[in-house]
């Protein structure tokens, strides 16, 4: 009896280890929760970013700098530019001075030196200037227009010209002429629109445009294009259809040519006086003479003497060759003297 008893009691003793074995068993399980696989985050994202890096990162670095405004002068390629500008015809040069853009070289700048020495200054190389710190004597130029080196001295007025790229007369049929003088002014002193160049080559293109004429060094001819197309965008003056059309012909042989850097930014009106010149009338033409009609010489009424005694009643012997009445049959011996 007591053998059975002990026996009875170990069987209850190992099922209750057993039972509290499965017990903490699925407790164990139960507390393990896994994640679906899609809410898991990657490990080398998740795992690498430090929270406390993250934000210091945030305050750092307040998101990207804005983009500054474009300057005049870097607003998109040539071309593009081209396609804003009006296509119009040529307006007629009705009152056309080159007085009518103010007095020639201003100081537009107030720098103190006049515009054209400003632009010597700017381009040539070796300058000499005079003890005023301006006006330059000497120096040579790289010419853009002929591709050639030129010696310039001051006094020589066949080495270099500042020619205005548009043309005064070109932007006076394009627009100009409606301007005020303020406008003109700052057209005829704008650097933008302003190079020293070979003077004869200057002179060849007179008042031409694109259409009319180009730079014979031809690697500049892009480049040449493309400033008057930035000055005619800056000063809205338009475009004849020839003209655009030999521009793009231009620039279509260098894609992407941008417009010309506007560095001075000048105004496109100068605040500096300028007075429209006094036009003085001109002096009534004088009067042309009446033209008097010249009588007709009178026709003279061919004289003839039937004989010498006629000639002489007549008060005309002797009757001598070549005078009225002579004849042969006064003059018997053929001396020439008839009726002797």
């Amino acid at each position: 009896m007591f053998t059975l008893l002990r026996l009875l009691l170990a069987v209850v003793l190992v099922w209750g280890l057993a039972a509290c074995e499965f017990s903490e068993s699925s407790s164990g399980q139960d507390s393990v929760e896994v994640a679906p696989e899609s809410e898991q985050p990657p490990a080398d994202v998740e795992d690498s970013v430090d929270p406390d890096a993250s934000e210091q990162d945030e305050t750092a670095s307040p998101g990207p700098t804005p983009t500054p405004a474009p300057r005049s002068g870097l607003r998109g390629d040539a071309l593009t530019a081209l396609a804003t500008l009006k296509v119009k015809g040529r307006a007629p040069m009705t009152g056309y001075t080159r007085e009518m853009f103010g007095p020639a070289w201003m100081d537009t700048d107030r720098n103190g030196c006049d515009t054209r020495n400003d632009i010597l200054a700017a381009y040539l190389s070796a300058t000499q200037v005079e003890s005023n710190g301006c006006v330059v004597t000497s120096g040579v130029l790289a010419d853009l227009y002929t591709g050639t080196s030129i010696y310039f001295y001051r006094g020589h007025g066949a080495l270099v010209d500042v020619d205005h790229v548009v043309a005064l007369a070109n932007s006076w049929a394009t627009g100009s002429s409606t301007w005020s003088m303020q406008q003109r002014a700052a057209l005829a002193n704008d650097p933008l629109n302003l190079l020293p160049v070979d003077a004869s080559a200057n002179r060849q293109k007179g008042d031409g445009d694109a259409a009319t004429w180009l730079p014979p060094h031809k690697r500049f001819r892009c480049a040449y294009v493309a400033r008057q197309v930035t000055v005619k965008q800056k000063y809205a003056l338009w475009v004849t259809r020839p003209e655009a059309a030999a521009i793009e012909r231009i620039l279509a042989t260098c894609p992407g040519e941008p417009l010309t850097e506007d560095t001075a930014q000048l105004p496109t009106a100068t605040d500096q006086a300028v007075r429209e010149p006094v036009r003085t009338s001109s002096p009534a033409p004088k009067p042309k003479p009446a033209r008097t009609k010249t009588p007709a010489p009178a026709r003279l009424t061919p004289v003839h003497y039937q004989n010498c005694t006629a000639a002489r009643d007549a008060g005309a012997a002797p009757v001598r060759a070549g005078e009225p009445g002579y004849g042969r049959h006064l003059d018997r011996d053929g001396d020439g003297v008839g009726c002797e």
